[in-house]
């Protein structure tokens, strides 16, 4: 069972009708302070870190080329205190209009690929590299990704999933830190840390993958009938506690990202 919590329907608003989802949430976002939390926070803390966080996404412009074209930021959507969460690449057309990750095609498989595990959109948490629209859905550039890629760490750590499936080449290169090909990786799970929280790190094809390729569905179908036993088996040992602060920081470290000159969605 998934223990839902209160939290603000700017970090968890559900896709529109037809996306696999049970309710719709408002577009408002929140306009609060920072707060520092720590790894054993409860999951209203962390919700209200979450909310923190999205704030700070609305207000970056460290990106002057996606914060002219943009309609909204799209920072994330779902259940906040999920253990099962999704990161694909970056909003498209759809996604910049209704300002939920995953509503166009690509949204409504996932939605189908849940449904085959027995789950929702509602009971999962989703959310992109970037979280904003990139200019005639070109690929994001490395200096975007770097600009954005503290958000993506912090929800991680915030919402403090058992399992994070990076869906395509975009996620799981940034989040595994390496150039392996999606296609040669996909399915197989890998401890991976985020400041204070360790997560199940699996990579599986972006479900465009299986839209453009039908031979790449079966594959993608049977990636995602391993997640009800990585959930069942639980997360990984976790680091001690220590405070952190939710807010985060404009140039601190980032990670070695794609060029920009890689195939359009890259997803192979």
């Amino acid at each position: 069972m998934v223990v839902r919590i209160p939290t603000s329907t700017a970090i968890t608003r559900s896709a529109p009708e037809g996306y696999g989802h049970r309710s719709k949430g408002s577009s408002e976002h929140p306009q609060i302070a920072s707060i520092v939390v720590n790894t054993g926070a409860s999951s209203e803390e962390r919700a209200i870190a979450l909310e923190s966080l999205c704030a700070e996404a609305n207000r970056c412009e460290l990106c002057p080329q996606l914060v002219a074209s943009r309609s909204q930021v799209v920072f994330g959507s779902g259940n906040a205190d999920a253990q099962l969460m999704f990161v694909g690449e970056a909003p498209g057309a759809s996604e910049d209009r209704d300002g939920v990750p995953f509503v166009g095609a690509s949204g409504k498989l996932l939605g189908d690929l849940l449904a085959a595990i027995g789950t929702t959109r509602d009971e999962v948490y989703i959310a992109n590299v970037l979280k904003c629209r990139p200019p005639e859905n070109r690929d994001p550039r490395s200096d975007e990704i770097g600009n954005c890629s503290h958000f993506l760490r912090g929800q991680i750590e915030l919402v403090a999933p058992v399992v994070v499936v990076t869906l395509g080449n975009f996620a799981t290169k940034l989040l595994r830190e390496d150039d392996a090909g999606i296609t040669a990786i996909h399915g197989q799970a890998e401890l991976r840390s985020f400041g204070q929280r360790s997560v199940w790190l699996y990579p599986v094809f972006h479900p465009a993958a299986a839209l453009y390729r039908r031979p790449n569905l079966e594959l993608l179908r049977e990636d995602f009938a391993r997640l009800p036993k990585m959930i069942a088996d639980g997360a990984p040992q976790q680091a001690a506690a220590v405070v952190l602060k939710a807010e985060p920081v404009p140039g601190q470290e980032t990670h070695p990202a794609p060029e920009s000159g890689a195939p359009q969605l890259d997803l192979f």
